[in-house]
């Protein structure tokens, strides 16, 4: 599961990263330290996220 997982959170993290930044740019931040924050917190949604679509994907097949 951690294989799978691995590969997912490449996928999902930069995803949910790069939404939480552009919602952040379109609130209207646009300095580092927003950005940073923003982009932090979707790597730190992204890792739940992977475990559950993981799970989902293992105990299907």
């Amino acid at each position: 599961m951690a294989r799978l997982a691995a590969i997912l959170f490449s996928i999902i993290g930069t995803s949910t990263a790069g939404t939480f930044m552009i919602a952040a740019l379109v609130m209207g931040y646009d300095t580092a330290r927003p950005i940073i924050i923003a982009v932090s917190l979707g790597v730190l949604v992204a890792m739940p996220i992977t475990w559950l679509v993981s799970k989902a994907i293992i105990e299907r097949g």
